[in-house]
């Protein structure tokens, strides 16, 4: 191992190595700014750029777009809740408040910090457990990804604040959404009312743009519009109190998005969402959710970045890629002549080391460069909103035909801005909507392999130890907060009664 990490530093250490990486993690900033590129349209479009180099520059660079992007993402979703990337959404709920507050400075701060903290952890687990946590991930199957989206819908209880009705109807109302298309397994159209643009289903990036960046722009607009921030400097650094609060947060999302990121196809943004989850139950600020805690911001960024990282354990050790861009990146190794796998790590160790370790060197050049940034960038909130709102549904727009190359996406952005009006103006919670959406479409193809390695038997769950142990975990956070806000309801009932009884 550490003659391994030797020749990795040697590798990433180059002059050249060094210049790409960095080169990697400014494009993938820029990227993640622009609503609707994200670090899977990052990657795709500079791959051919990165032909003409040496197999392990290239992968630098590529890798450095993607964890770069998140960072990118995370800004555009904290100043003017447009996520750039499906990962980053989460952070619209604590982020943007936190910014609208007069704390965008400290926001971006928050989410740097965080995101370094999670990129250091999870790159030693990258560096120890890649082979060994790779064979593990192997005995996940079907019914183990099933338990594993049910505990994730199963956050929107904290989601939904104390309306959890509302709650439950948004994720309906999402995972319906996520119906449109063709049916997972079947050729079956559905939901499509002869539609060609609707085969393939509603693109999520679209959907997403729409219900936050536009639903926010139009509802601003309908209040009247807020006047813009006026922070000296120090107002946006942050204080004693923030920093403090980093840390615990920073490390339950970073531990929780290393464990989803390795599991094939779970991805960043179910880590995202379930470590904010996890803060509804467990922090010591959990009241504060929602309206611009730190904990809102610290546990979803860490978890993200963790997911970034360690979703190369699967495509490095495997083969089998662990998110929508390393899928990306498996195709980059091929066209280099390279086969990931366990092979990879004795055939080629100059390429695995050098790339596993230009991530600490990559992270360590974006808190650099973010934490100094974070108060000018913090300074876009002060522009006046009849020239930023304009700003903002240009770049929705573009960033949608980017996507969908077709102005049928741009339609999807209007009428989704329109729902995330109503949504925003009758109290409607966003993110189980969204969460219902993400998880629709893996839902039902993890649904439909499980019935059919079952036999049609879905209980093959509860036989299953992982499966049933993480069943069992989406049971209890579903039913948990309701049966103990009914037992302290009477609980303080009964201490009322105690207390008016005459002694």
């Amino acid at each position: 191992m550490i003659d391994n990490l030797m020749l990795g530093i040697e590798t990433a250490v180059s002059p050249e190595n060094l210049l790409w990486c960095a080169v990697g993690v400014v494009l993938g900033t820029l990227i993640g700014l622009m609503p609707g590129l994200g670090s899977a349209t990052g990657v795709a479009i500079l791959l051919p750029v990165t032909l003409t180099m040496e197999p392990v520059t290239a992968l630098i660079m590529l890798a450095g777009i993607y964890y770069g992007s998140q960072y990118g993402a995370s800004t555009s979703s904290i100043l003017i809740s447009t996520p750039g990337d499906s990962s980053s959404v989460v952070l619209t709920l604590d982020g943007y408040r936190m910014a609208r507050n007069g704390r965008a400075g400290a926001a971006l701060a928050i989410s740097a910090i965080s995101s370094f903290i999670a990129a250091i952890i999870s790159l030693m687990v990258l560096l120890a457990l890649a082979a060994p946590v790779a064979s593990w991930a192997l005995n996940f199957g079907p019914p183990e990804t099933l338990a594993i989206i049910l505990l994730g819908m199963a956050t929107i209880v904290t989601f939904a604040g104390e309306n959890m009705l509302r709650g439950i109807i948004m994720a309906a109302a999402g995972l319906l959404l996520a119906m449109i298309g063709t049916a997972s397994g079947f050729t079956t159209a559905r939901f499509t009312f002869g539609s060609m643009n609707l085969l393939s289903g509603l693109e999520f990036v679209a959907v997403m743009i729409g219900i936050f960046a536009i639903g926010e722009v139009v509802h601003q607009i309908h209040r009247g519009g807020e006047k813009p921030i006026r922070a000296r400097l120090r107002d946006l650094m942050l204080t004693k109190d923030e920093a403090k609060r980093i840390l615990p947060p920073a490390l339950r999302g970073t531990f929780l998005g290393t464990a989803l990121g390795v599991l094939p196809g779970a991805g960043a943004t179910l880590a995202s969402f379930m470590s904010y989850g996890l803060e509804g139950r467990v922090s010591k600020h959990r009241k504060e959710l929602g309206s611009g805690a730190v904990e809102g911001v610290a546990a979803p960024e860490a978890s993200n970045n963790a997911a970034a990282n360690s979703s190369f354990i699967p495509t490095l050790a495997l083969g089998i890629p662990g998110s929508g861009t390393t899928a990306i990146l498996l195709g980059a190794f091929v066209i280099f002549g390279l086969q990931p796998g366990p092979m990879l790590f004795e055939q080629q160790p100059d390429l695995v080391w050098g790339l596993l370790v230009s991530f600490f060197f990559g992270n360590l050049l974006l808190l650099v460069l973010n934490l100094p940034l974070a108060p000018v960038f913090a300074q876009v909130l002060r522009i006046p909103y009849s020239y930023l709102y304009p700003i903002i549904i240009v770049l929705s727009m573009v960033g949608a035909y980017a996507v969908g190359n077709s102005m049928f996406a741009v339609w999807v952005v209007f009428f989704a801005g329109a729902l995330g009006y109503f949504m925003k103006r009758y109290g409607f919670p966003a993110a189980p909507l969204v969460l219902g959406l993400v998880l629709g479409p893996m839902l039902e193809r993890s649904l439909v392999q499980t019935s059919s390695m079952g036999h049609g038997n879905l209980l093959i769950v509860f036989e299953r130890p992982l499966s049933a142990f993480f069943m069992v975990l989406a049971i209890l956070a579903f039913v948990g907060p309701p049966l103990l806000g009914v037992i302290n309801r009477r609980r303080e009932r009964s201490r009322q009664e105690k207390a008016a009884t005459p002694a």
